[in-house]
């Protein structure tokens, strides 16, 4: 046994189930764990496990809105969609800032350096304000003049908009969330950013019906009601982890005196999050392109791939969960000066993740159409998503490398080339092959489904082999 594999003192070893069903519990309650020592599976296990849960606590933010705004009718879904269309702007300069706060948080636990890593956080969090101000100046002032350019009709600029200016003018609370979390899974806290996320959603499954339909004394405020409802719990969220931050978690806190701004921090922040940026918008921005070609045969295929894409996103939420773990393990371990461990930490996690998603993909693969009828029974719309789902579950083994190789670039603090892999993979290479499958080659559809498979795979690839040859390691944060 080696002294990577070693028990971390204070940490009971132990086999077999009730070993399993301990750590499992600990990765829910959370745990003083020190992730540079001992061994690395029950390592990525405390870390997988509560990201994983907060992963698909995030998901129900969305879904929640949809499944009461539905009932107002399909101007009302409308909004919320072209609302979200907007956000994606937020969204993409949120997960960035996180990817930042995440290498940098995780960097300075890893040196032992917990004042340095609080002096971060307070910066992350500065930062994070700062870049809201100009999304919610625009929500405020602009937000029937952004949705008309949107293409909004007439019952969402005369109704709908209010809904548009709470999400936007409230969006400080989204880059906070974000922001925070990041925070804690940096230090190893990911316990406490599952548990925020239990506690927001909460709120919102309550608020949401009783804000939008006038429950007891509340009044009843239609779609802006959703809004509200969601500005509320994430609010009360970010208000936990503020508390939980300067009352100290297991690996972090901040105390009131580092409360100042710190410019040479900030700037590495931003330096560091340029590049997760880039990859959230280039990554969201080829499926919008694909959606362009799959139009090109109609709304059912439109719809069908729609349908996919939800179920795909959905069930590859557990793998971003593994992912995150890793990019937690190479920030920490490279702080502690062992890159041969946070390499490890990699290539275990690349592997469990590749397990999980080859089962998925056998579900994919035998129960597609079944899937697809869960949301609709119209035959041609079934049969598209069906085919998407049946072609994506033949790659889904290699998917597990895709997602495990930008966070272990990410968690170094190199961010620049998971940005060069998107870039190359996705829209020098996915979009122009669907084009080329789906019309100079006549295969429609289907050539565009095949893209996203060959597009992933070689983005898993590529990550493999710039991984291997080590530069990450040198990067500074």
């Amino acid at each position: 046994m080696t002294a990577a594999d070693a028990p971390a003192a204070g940490v009971r070893p132990g086999t077999g189930r009730g070993a399993l069903l301990r750590d499992l519990r600990d990765a829910v309650r959370g745990t003083e764990m020190d992730y540079t020592q001992g061994s690395l599976g029950r390592a990525i296990l405390l870390l997988a496990v509560p990201m994983m849960l907060e992963m698909l606590m995030e998901s129900v933010f969305a879904v929640v809105d949809v499944y009461f705004v539905s009932s107002l009718g399909a101007s009302a879904v409308a909004t919320v969609g072209l609302t979200e269309s907007l956000l994606t702007l937020v969204y993409a300069v949120g997960i960035g800032l996180s990817m930042g706060a995440t290498a940098l948080v995780a960097r300075r636990i890893g040196e032992k350096d917990v004042r340095g890593a609080a002096d971060s956080a307070v910066q992350c969090v500065f930062v994070a304000l700062a870049a809201s101000l100009p999304f919610a100046v625009a929500g405020i002032f602009f937000a029937k003049d952004l949705l008309a350019l949107m293409g909004a009709d007439a019952w969402t600029l005369e109704h709908g908009y209010r809904y548009t200016v709470w999400m936007l003018g409230g969006n400080a609370v989204i880059m906070l969330i974000f922001i925070l979390n990041a925070i804690f899974r940096g230090a190893g806290d990911a316990a406490i950013a599952m548990r925020v996320l239990w506690v927001a959603n909460g709120l919102n499954l309550v608020l949401d019906p009783a804000l939008i339909f006038g429950w007891g004394p509340l009044p009843a405020l239609g779609i802006e009601g959703a809004a509200i409802a969601t500005n509320i719990g994430r609010g009360i969220g970010v208000l936990v982890q503020l508390w939980v931050l300067f009352r100290g978690a297991k690996h972090i806190r901040v105390l009131r005196s580092q409360v100042r701004l710190r410019g040479d921090v900030m700037l590495r922040l931003v330096r560091t999050s340029l590049g997760g940026i880039g990859q959230f918008v280039i990554a969201t921005s080829s499926w919008v392109f694909l959606v362009r070609i799959v139009a090109e045969f109609g709304s059912e295929a439109v719809a069908g791939y729609t349908i996919a894409v939800r179920v795909f996103v959905f069930t590859l939420l557990p793998s971003w969960g593994v992912s995150n773990a890793a990019a937690t393990l190479v920030g920490q371990n490279l702080g502690a000066g062992q890159p041969e461990r946070a390499a490890r930490s990699v290539w275990i996690t690349g592997w469990a993740n590749m397990a999980f998603l080859l089962l998925v993909g056998i579900v994919y693969f035998v129960f597609n159409e079944g899937l697809i009828r869960i949301f609709t029974a119209e035959p041609r719309v079934v049969a598209a998503g069906a085919e998407a789902l049946r072609i994506w579950a033949l790659g889904y083994p290699l998917y597990a490398w895709a997602m495990v190789m930008p966070q272990a670039f990410n968690g170094a603090g190199d961010t620049m080339t998971p940005t060069r892999i998107n870039f190359f993979c996705y829209w020098l290479f996915e979009i122009p092959l669907a084009y080329v499958l789906a019309f100079e080659l006549e295969a429609g559809t289907t050539g565009v489904f095949w893209s996203v498979v060959l597009a992933e795979t070689l983005a898993g690839l590529v990550g493999v082999v710039l991984f291997r040859r080590g530069r990450w390691a040198q990067t500074r944060v």
